[in-house]
């Protein structure tokens, strides 16, 4: 009986899928949705995704503890007033939202009331909500613009320290990392592998496939007051991996 032997194209794409794995990131955030007010999943589009073979975060504690100074420190004031600033802004619009909404329940009334003659019951009815509302009116667009001036003020006051620590920080870095492509080069020619990247797509999702063995998922994203940073570790192997990138798996990095 004659053997048959596989072509040599197919010999050696059987031996490389033997030797690689799929790999699908998907990141998403819970975010509150504005039609019904649920928690629900929304994909996080348009980030850079890379799988690493090293830890880079071995890579730059080795270099922050060489560094000829240390790094400069996040002062916990300077957090302390980040968070001021985001609850004046959730307090401004909450206030601006309340605005918004009265202000749009009487511009619906005056056009109903347009319609409709004096003597109906419905036209009295609504002109007594408009009277209780035009009451509260001006009230509220008070304690909104109130709202946006303290937020501002501290806004402004977050802005200049973190603009001033930011640049601190950012000459430190050019000095402690001045290496770092060199560290990384070298590793990867010990490890005699490559980086991989790819950008999520409408759905959060990016794909690879890779040689076996460990890998780092490296990714981040910015939110409005910090960033939201994943170096995570997975096991490539014959199976697909799927790793979810959440809140619950990153770490929460001050925004300056």
């Amino acid at each position: 009986m004659k053997r048959r032997t596989l072509p040599l194209v197919a010999v050696a794409i059987a031996a490389l899928s033997a030797c690689s794995g799929d790999v699908v990131v998907q990141a998403q955030l819970r975010v509150p949705d504005p039609e019904t007010g649920d928690t629900v999943n929304r994909p996080i589009t348009g980030m850079v995704v890379r799988l690493l073979p090293y830890d880079r975060d071995i890579v730059f504690d080795s270099l922050t503890r060489a560094a000829a100074t240390p790094e400069p420190p996040v002062p916990d004031s300077l957090l302390a007033l980040q968070n001021q600033v985001a609850a004046a802004q959730e307090t401004w619009r909450a206030a601006e939202a309340e605005w918004n909404a009265m202000r749009d329940r009487m511009q619906s009334i005056t056009r109903e009331m347009e319609g409709l003659n004096r003597a109906e019951a419905r036209y009295r009815e609504l002109f007594r909500e408009f009277q209780e509302l035009d009451g509260r009116y001006q009230g509220v667009e008070r304690r909104m613009n109130q709202a946006f001036q303290e937020f501002d003020s501290l806004q402004r006051g977050f802005i200049t320290q973190a603009e001033q620590l930011r640049l601190l920080r950012e000459q430190w870095a050019d000095e402690a990392f001045a290496d770092v492509n060199t560290v990384i080069g070298n590793r990867l020619d010990q490890l005699g592998r490559q980086e991989y990247t790819d950008t999520t797509d409408a759905q959060g999702a990016a794909s690879f496939s890779l040689p076996r063995g460990e890998w780092w998922v490296h990714a981040r994203t910015e939110l409005p007051f910090h960033e939201l940073y994943w170096n995570i570790p997975i096991q490539v192997g014959g199976e697909p991996t799927v790793l979810v990138l959440n809140a619950g798996n990153a770490r929460v990095r001050p925004k300056l």
